[in-house]
């Protein structure tokens, strides 16, 4: 056995005190410390010495710290994003959003215009510009910490010059229309059970909203019939236990979302058409 697979085997158990995934986590943490893709890691694995960094980065991870932190990246949709503390971390179930409008838009151009209210690190809009290369779109959020992160994701991945990044709060002071808008709240319940380190690690208004969850829905259901542009969409993340009680706040300002679900079959998204 090479030393990297001897570290990857003792790392996998330590974190299993303390992690749901830990081979996965101890598999992207080596390949952080050895500068390479975990696919390089798992199908060409260098026969070389353990990185000083591995034990350091495995520790951290001991103590719940995500491991986008640690790392400083996590994959979304077609790409990778630089994250750390103060920006919410992308989670796989956000890109059911994306998955929606490329369903709206098939068979046509897609979207010209994005909005992107509660940006973060730029996960969603960034992602929408890479999958339509004609789009330009805005990002907001209310966390100067989490824009600074979104510039250098729109720089980095060759995106600035379509995506204008801005402080607000949520869609106040929008007069404009867009064909696709894009938001993912906070909407954890206070005092709701959240998973390892998240609480303890990820920003707090980005994670939770009030004693129901609802209380970010209950600003954006009268902000979003102006936004959406004729024959545009609106995905708006949703709790999975939120299907019933977030959409009725939309109902209550006429308007019909419908449903979009996760790759576990979990109500994950309120679509909304112009």
């Amino acid at each position: 056995m090479t030393p990297i697979a001897r570290a990857l085997s003792k790392a996998t158990g330590e974190l299993s005190r303390t992690s749901d995934t830990p081979r996965l986590d101890a598999e992207l943490l080596m390949a952080a410390a050895l500068h390479i893709g975990r696919d390089r890691l798992i199908l060409d694995p260098p026969n070389v010495d353990v990185p000083s960094d591995f034990r350091g980065y495995v520790s951290r991870r001991s103590e719940g710290e995500p491991v986008a932190y640690i790392t400083g990246q996590r994959a979304f949709w077609t790409i990778d994003l630089e994250v750390g503390p103060g920006a919410l971390i992308p989670r796989p179930d956000s890109e059911t959003l994306i998955a929606a409008a490329v369903e709206h838009f098939a068979g046509t151009c897609g979207p010209e215009h994005v909005l992107d209210l509660g940006t973060g690190p730029g996960t969603l809009l960034l992602a929408a510009l890479d999958e339509w290369p004609r789009a330009v779109g805005v990002g907001i959020d209310s966390s100067p910490i989490a824009l600074t992160y979104a510039q250098r994701n729109a720089e980095r991945l060759g995106l600035s010059g379509r995506a204008a990044l801005q402080l607000g709060d949520w869609a106040r002071g929008i007069e404009r229309r867009f064909d696709l808008v894009l938001c993912n709240p906070p909407y954890v319940a206070m005092d709701a059970e959240t998973g390892p380190g998240v609480a303890d690690y990820e920003p707090a208004e980005a994670l939770f909203a009030g004693r129901d969850g609802l209380d970010e829905y209950r600003l954006l259901a009268p902000q979003i019939v102006t936004l959406i542009a004729p024959g545009g969409l609106a995905a708006i993340e949703i709790g999975f236990d939120q299907a019933e009680s977030a959409a009725a706040l939309f109902n209550a300002e006429g308007l019909s979302p419908r449903l979009a679900y996760d790759l576990a079959d979990r109500p994950r998204a309120l679509l909304i058409k112009g």
